[in-house]
């Protein structure tokens, strides 16, 4: 018995296999060991796959050795063809369209304007309670009461503490019936000097003893005049005792606590006046030489608001920093809803009155990227970076020198993770 192989060499048995082919389509000659023979199929596998049946037979050994036949060739080469087709005609269709990019992003935009505006200077200062009192007792006792606490709003004249005032209330009770006694012997006594200065005119009593009487009522109008001093004495003290608010403010610290002796001179709470603002900013001399009293400036507290507030120079100290170069100068504002607290940052804006034209933008425009000031300009939907200097803030806005140019619009929204040659779309 021979055995032939077809495609995967698949053993098939060729006992009883006719010499004649009665189909052309499906027979096909077989070369076994040099011998030529027409052979139809006989395989039930085989036969359920007719578009298979064109193989060559042959032996083990030369199925070993050949395993690409003609056929196979063939249909690689198809199945490569109509790949290669549907690929062009896929990139024909798609040939005319361009790749999309990414959306464009939404963004607000401003004109650069040319103006006239004055030189100004921004520098930082630290804001500072107009006034700031220690308020220590007069007189020494113990505390007996204390309304306050840290952090409450007092008026001017509102009770601080108040101290024991037992002693002094008895010291004025009896200073009080002394004077009444001295009152009584100074109404005895003037009406004796009354009566002996009478008898002294008609000569009817001797000089030395109207003159002892006059004495006497002198010396009770005096421990009158002393009596009355040592009782106001006693009531200036027990008025002391009650330790009131010397101006409005908050009580930034408390140094007692009730049942506490409070000495003479000791610390009872801490009072801060910020019905006005002082800041102390340290100016470079070559701008503190333009300054000059009374001027507005612009102030800035980033902590409370981001609206500018308005201020003015109420002094600028004539002794400044000899290392750093810089002089102290004071600007006062007012705090009427208490929001600005001591201890602040704020950011003065000082004009140093020299006007010239400048480029201005919308302070919101510029951004700084890599320790550099820049902004983003649109035109023809894109943006382009633009690099600028701040030569000085007005308000809102922000005087630039640069690669900008008037009538260029600067992105002021949205501009925050812009990237050059980005596309963008001007929403206002």
């Amino acid at each position: 018995m021979c055995q032939i192989y077809f495609r995967k060499f698949v053993p098939v048995n060729i006992d009883g296999l006719v010499k004649k082919s009665t189909n052309r389509r499906y027979s096909k000659k077989l070369q076994m060991q040099g011998a030529r023979t027409v052979l139809k199929p006989v395989s039930g596998a085989v036969l359920r796959n007719e578009a298979y049946l064109s193989y060559v037979a042959m032996t083990k050994d030369e199925a070993q050795r050949r395993r690409w036949t003609f056929y196979e060739v063939v249909n690689i080469l198809a199945v490569m063809f109509f790949i290669l087709m549907f690929a062009t005609v896929v990139l024909a269709q798609g040939g005319d369209e361009k790749p999309k990019g990414p959306p464009p992003v939404p963004v607000e935009v401003a004109s650069v304007i040319q103006d006239i505006v004055s030189e100004q200077i921004s520098l930082v200062g630290t804001t500072e309670a107009i006034a700031r009192s220690i308020i220590a007792a007069e007189v020494s006792g113990l505390v007996e009461k204390l309304p306050v606490s840290a952090g409450d709003l007092v008026k001017k004249g509102q009770l601080l503490a108040r101290l024991s005032s037992t002693r002094p209330a008895l010291r004025l009770k009896a200073a009080r019936a002394t004077r009444q006694k001295v009152l009584a012997n100074l109404v005895y006594a003037t009406k004796e000097l009354t009566r002996y200065t009478a008898l002294k005119d008609s000569n009817s009593v001797a000089t030395g003893k109207y003159d002892e009487i006059l004495y006497r009522e002198n010396s009770l109008q005096e421990e009158l005049r002393r009596t009355k001093a040592e009782i106001d004495l006693i009531k200036d003290n027990i008025d002391k005792k009650s330790i009131i608010a010397p101006f409005p403010g908050f009580i930034a610290e408390e140094h007692t606590e009730v049942g506490q002796w409070a000495p003479v001179g000791g610390p009872i709470v801490t009072i801060v006046d910020l019905r006005h603002i002082r800041l102390v900013v340290d100016v470079p001399e070559r701008y503190a030489v333009k300054l000059l009293p009374e001027s507005r400036v612009r102030i800035l507290v980033p902590s409370v608001s981001d609206k500018a507030l308005v201020g003015r120079i109420y002094a600028i100290l004539p002794e400044g920093n000899p290392q750093a170069r810089t002089f102290p100068v004071h600007v006062r504002l007012t705090n009427p809803e208490f929001k600005i607290k001591s201890g602040m940052e704020a950011r003065v804006a000082f004009n140093l009155g020299d006007k010239r034209s400048a480029l201005v933008v919308p302070k919101d425009a510029i951004i700084t990227a890599g320790g550099k000031q820049m902004v983003f300009i649109a035109a023809d939907g894109i943006v382009r970076p633009g690099n600028v200097k701040v030569v000085g803030y007005y308000g809102s806005n922000a005087a630039v020198a640069g690669s900008l140019k008037a009538g260029d619009q600067v992105v002021i929204r949205g501009n925050e993770r812009l990237r050059p040659g980005q596309p963008v779309k001007i929403v206002k």
